[in-house]
């Protein structure tokens, strides 16, 4: 009995502490997140989002010049005279952020992780979406969908985000885009703006990715680091792949090697890029160790 209350003793004791790191993890990232949602995003975000679709408001009496495609025949029907529906713009936006919680997101060579870059820059974007007064829900994924938040308003849900984007970690060591992307397809049926932070290491996933872009406003942030594009002139070194747990060594110094890895970087690349352009998606590449807020204020002038 007096090992079994040690044991828990210490396991409150690791509990609390872990608690305690979290915490100050998510007051790093709610400070910092702040302030630069209030000295830019928030009006960007504004502009670049708002208003993109039509809500239906009301139905009143047929006037001359309306539009015949919007009489509403269940009400003329029954009042007898002729009724038409009035739409108006959408005040309010759902944000779904699509988050990629694989392996290969633990790669950095710089001065953060993918996954660290793309759990930074999910919070900026969720206190962007609630200092607009808008809804926002979060879905975890790898090679499946490893946790879905349904969209909703406020602090305490939008701390709630930022706190499973640090500490979750996923069952699944692959990714799949389409997996995420055709839940999306099915679970939201009103129209969203969907953020999906990724590396895109992953499957062909051009068809799911048009299906969803065809029923929401899907926006793609490809996180990379440098060292994925290109192999450094260093001898003998060994890789592993996060994904499959293989091992192996490469030569560096074989230029060889360095162009064919190049080469297949290159296709890997246009293939991604081609499946953005196919399915209208908007697309921000930010590199690990660069300052994301350019490429992002870039994306939302652009729209």
């Amino acid at each position: 009995m007096v090992f079994h209350s040690h044991a828990c003793e210490n396991a409150a004791y690791v509990m609390k502490v872990e608690t305690t790191e979290l915490l100050k993890k998510v007051r790093k990232i709610e400070i910092r997140s702040r302030g630069l949602t209030r000295q830019i995003f928030a009006g960007e975000y504004h502009s670049a989002f708002r208003g993109r679709g039509m809500a239906f408001s009301e139905v009143r009496e047929y006037q001359f010049g309306d539009d015949i495609r919007n009489i509403d025949w269940n009400v003329t029907a029954r009042l007898g005279h002729p009724y038409v529906k009035i739409f108006e713009e959408e005040r309010e936006l759902t944000v779904m952020l699509l988050v990629d919680v694989s392996r290969s997101g633990d790669f950095g060579t710089v001065v953060s992780t993918k996954r660290e870059m793309m759990t930074e820059i999910a919070a900026v974007l969720a206190y962007s979406v609630i200092a607009n007064n808008d809804k926002v829900g979060l879905m975890l994924f790898s090679d499946r969908v490893e946790k879905y938040i349904p969209p909703k308003k406020g602090r305490a849900h939008m701390l709630r985000i930022i706190r499973e984007l640090l500490s979750f970690e996923p069952a699944g060591s692959g990714t799949s885009l389409s997996e995420p992307l055709r839940y999306l397809t099915n679970v939201l049926r009103k129209r969203c703006t969907a953020f999906v932070l990724s590396d895109f290491m992953a499957p062909p996933f051009t068809e799911a990715l048009r299906i969803a872009s065809g029923k929401h406003d899907v926006v793609a942030l490809r996180i990379s680091d440098r060292r994925e594009k290109e192999l450094p002139d260093v001898g003998f070194m060994k890789v592993l792949n996060p994904e499959s747990g293989r091992e192996m060594w490469i030569d560096t110094s074989s230029s060889s090697v360095r162009k064919e890895y190049a080469e297949y970087w290159r296709k890997h690349d246009q293939a991604v890029t081609a499946a953005f352009v196919s399915s209208g998606v908007d697309v921000a590449s930010i590199s690990t160790g660069e300052d994301y807020i350019k490429p992002l204020i870039s994306l939302f002038k652009h729209r």
